[in-house]
């Protein structure tokens, strides 16, 4: 049987991560997009099943007429059997669009409590969120009714959650799952695809990446199922990605050389890009000011990670409150068990409010 897992679409979020309105915008049209791509390859390749585990839509954000748009998507692979598992984002609540919204009959939305679909040879399982947070004990002692058959599990999930945060967000262990003996899980929850040839536990990741934390390409998973073999493919999706250059400033000795070095960066137009500003530098830097003079509209935003290049020795020499303030710091840096990166922030703080 043919397959395409999808997670984490994030239907009309506000990518306030972006801090910009237009790019949010821009990026919820390529939300539209990158679905309509998922529907035509299954129409074009006669894929049987589509397993979509959470976090479809947001639900404080989504409207109708998103739903509207995601559904009549739906309508075109008619021959195509959905499942829909909600996450965290997109829990099955009473004023939900999976409660009250009248689906295509072709979507199978699954609730809180593990439930089965018989398709001929194959059992397909699932739950879901019915809150924003969830726990769900139940898959600890779940045993598996067919053996011989095939066994899909689909779940918007934490996997290996250890801390209490993670556990709020239906952790499941991975040595649970192999033990009870799915010959496939299709899992959401993590932005970031975790496919390689030898596993069957996966995150498709993202179909559309929501911000600079979520770097990389992004897809969708295909797959292949018969009881003895499982064949998954990554297919990239989302035809930009957010990527961070670094550019120091070691060697810099002028704004203006800063401003040339960024607007002389190699810039895929395609993709957007965060500046990292590293190293020593030898003027100051305001980075507000300096976003609003840089040309390229991909570069979305700035970090300024720089330190002063401040001559220590030298100051240190000084018949001054900042030479007596960095003496004491050196000397402290000399003991061994000194903690020297602590150390060497206090000097930059401290030198920084000196020269005020």
């Amino acid at each position: 049987m043919k397959f395409v897992h999808i997670a984490d679409m994030h239907f009309d979020t506000s990518f306030t991560q972006l801090n910009n309105s237009n790019l949010g915008t821009l990026r919820r049209l390529e939300q539209r997009k990158v679905l309509k791509k998922v529907i035509d390859y299954i129409k074009n390749n006669d894929v049987e099943y589509l397993f979509i585990a959470g976090d479809l839509y947001e639900h404080k954000y989504i409207r109708e007429s998103t739903i509207e748009y995601i559904n009549n998507l739906f309508k075109e692979i008619e021959n195509t059997k959905i499942f829909i598992t909600p996450g965290n984002h997109d829990p099955y609540l009473k004023n939900s669009f999976y409660s009250k919204y009248k689906w295509n009959k072709n979507v199978h939305i699954f609730g809180p409590n593990i439930s089965k679909i018989k398709e001929n040879n194959i059992n397909i399982y699932g739950y879901g969120f019915n809150d924003f947070y969830y726990t769900n004990p139940e898959i600890e002692n779940f045993e598996l009714e067919n053996k011989n058959e095939i066994n899909i599990l689909i779940t918007h999930a934490t996997l290996n959650g250890t801390n209490n945060i993670e556990r709020q967000y239906n952790a499941i262990s991975k040595s649970t799952l192999e033990k009870i003996g799915f010959d496939y899980v299709a899992l959401g929850h993590i932005h970031k695809c975790n496919y390689n040839e030898e596993n069957k536990i996966i995150y498709p990741g993202s179909p559309i990446s929501m911000g600079f934390d979520e770097l990389g390409s992004h897809g969708m998973i295909v797959g292949n199922i018969d009881k003895n073999e499982l064949n998954l493919q990554f297919i990239p999706l989302d035809e930009s990605e957010f990527k961070i250059i670094n550019v120091d400033l070691t060697e810099m000795i002028s704004i203006d050389e800063l401003i040339e070095n960024i607007d002389n960066l190699e810039i895929n137009e395609n993709d957007y890009y965060e500046i990292y500003l590293i190293g020593k530098r030898k003027f100051e830097i305001d980075k507000y000011s300096l976003k609003k003079i840089i040309k390229n509209e991909k570069i979305i935003k700035l970090k300024d990670l720089t330190k002063r290049d401040y001559d220590v020795q030298k100051i240190a020499n000084e018949n001054t409150l900042k030479g007596l303030f960095v003496k004491e710091i050196l000397e402290k840096m000399n003991d061994i068990n000194a903690d020297k990166e602590l150390l060497e922030n206090a000097l930059e703080i401290g030198l920084e409010i000196l020269d005020k």
